[in-house]
């Protein structure tokens, strides 16, 4: 019996007018080694170098930074087997962190917390359902960027990862040398996310490196070793191939080419407490309140240059430096943590139940509409897969700390990750953590909503 095919209707955008406000506070300033470009790594090298240019082959593949104190160190690389010259070349590619002591003092590196997964087999982009609760020892993950995140929200520091590390005066160490394996993948493909929250007792450059296995006349393969690393930083330039090259920042954007970031970002945490206050309205004082019945408000999450949602507020980590050919600014904010309280109150007579969600509504830099868009039917491009806590009290006066994976197309209303009945006059903090994950794509809206 033939079915004929029934085609899907293409999406419409739908509008929901409401307000949408800037988030207060900002970023702090905590220094991250963000490594992202090239994402896929073709040919080995450099993948971000803070040493000194001094004494180096290619001095332009260093930029000279110095990171003491509190610092985090971000990777995301793709690798994938495609040499035309030998391609049974199925061998593992190795991504590297050193870590080198320029003074003459032992310095001590504390891993505070920290986490490193592969695409295949640690955490898989498998289909999810938009949102999946999870208890804190069962996390739910599609993707290694996912799973990273996830273990960060927890405060867990991986048990492949050091404790800490004492790098001698004068020397280098590896605070990290895993392979991105691809022979047993069809594509043969592969991507490792890394997250660290570090600090350091004084002075350290930090450099991230990609090269090839070394595999003996057997086949077996070994990891290079600390002289190797150091020889390729020495003499190589930049691992290739280069990632699109961004356009400018200007006043009136077209055709917005970001590019992926390889440098040092100021910024790995935004705190906020959200109130009246930060929207000019002191009527209820340290508190926040909720809509009318039937309304809503947002606040931006990862709001970006050409994509601030009529707030005014582009979140984007600057960069303190960069590569000439890699993006102006951290563009979605990759491994940030937002950690947002909102403090709410109830100004009418009347229970009002009230929801907080995650969206991802159509990106705009200026509202075309009185509101925020959406599409319906969704289309098919994931544009958020990541954890998220929410902490609050139940309408039974129970604490409750709630972790959901939530997956989001383009366009897409968010369904409530709390949701509770505020009584008249009553207060009650709701927390919301999240780290912007790896492969999302920028801006995400918190929405409180009054049923």
């Amino acid at each position: 019996m033939f079915f004929p095919l029934i085609a899907q209707a293409p999406p419409q955008q739908i509008v929901r007018p409401q307000e949408v406000r800037p988030l207060p506070a900002q970023l702090d300033t905590v220094p991250v080694f963000n490594s992202n470009s090239p994402e896929l790594i073709g040919t080995p090298g450099i993948l971000l170098s803070t040493f000194p240019p001094a004494g180096m082959a290619q001095p332009e593949a260093h930029l000279d930074f110095a990171f003491e104190g509190r610092f985090d160190v971000f990777a995301h690389h793709v690798y994938k087997a495609e040499d035309p010259e030998d391609p049974d070349d199925l061998s593992s590619m190795y991504v590297a962190i050193l870590v080198h002591n320029p003074g003459v003092d032992p310095v001590t590196v504390n891993v505070l917390s920290g986490a490193s997964y592969l695409s295949q087999p640690d955490a898989p982009f498998i289909q999810l359902p938009s949102m999946v609760p999870f208890p804190a020892r069962e996390p739910v993950f599609a993707g290694p960027g996912s799973r990273v995140m996830g273990d960060l929200i927890q405060g867990h520091r991986q048990a492949s990862l050091p404790a800490q590390l004492v790098v001698a005066p004068g020397a280098s160490t590896l605070l990290m040398n895993a392979p991105i394996p691809v022979a047993e993948l069809d594509p043969p493909i592969n991507g490792r996310s890394t997250l660290m929250q570090l600090d350091s007792s004084g002075p350290v450059y930090v450099a991230s490196l990609a090269e090839s296995a070394n595999v003996d006349g057997n086949g077996t393969e070994t990891a290079p070793i600390l002289a190797q690393w150091e020889t390729l930083l020495q003499n190589s330039g930049v691992a290739g191939p280069r990632d699109r090259t961004p356009t400018p920042i200007t006043d009136n954007p077209e055709q917005i080419i970001y590019g992926r970031v390889a440098g040092v970002a100021q910024g790995s945490s935004w705190t906020a407490t959200v109130t009246d206050e930060d929207n000019g309205d002191t009527a209820a004082a340290g508190s926040l309140t909720i809509p009318a019945s039937g309304e809503a408000i947002s606040y931006g999450i990862s709001t970006l240059y050409g994509g601030q949602l009529s707030t005014g507020q582009n979140q984007s980590a600057q960069m303190l430096v960069r590569y000439d050919d890699t993006a102006y600014q951290a563009h979605g904010n990759y491994g940030v943590e937002y950690n947002l309280t909102f403090p709410l109150h109830n100004p009418t007579d009347t229970p009002q139940t009230v929801t907080l969600a995650l969206e991802t509504p159509i990106k705009e830099d200026r509202l075309s509409t009185a509101g925020l868009q959406f599409f319906e039917p969704l289309p098919t491009q994931t544009f958020f897969r990541g954890p998220i806590q929410v902490r609050y009290r139940d309408d039974r006066g129970l604490p409750l700390i709630r972790n959901i994976h939530v997956v989001q197309r383009r366009g897409q209303q968010g369904a409530p990750l709390a949701t509770f009945t505020l009584a008249p006059q009553e207060n009650r903090r709701v927390e919301i953590i999240l780290r912007y994950p790896p492969d999302s794509t920028p801006p995400q809206v918190i929405t409180i909503q009054t049923q």
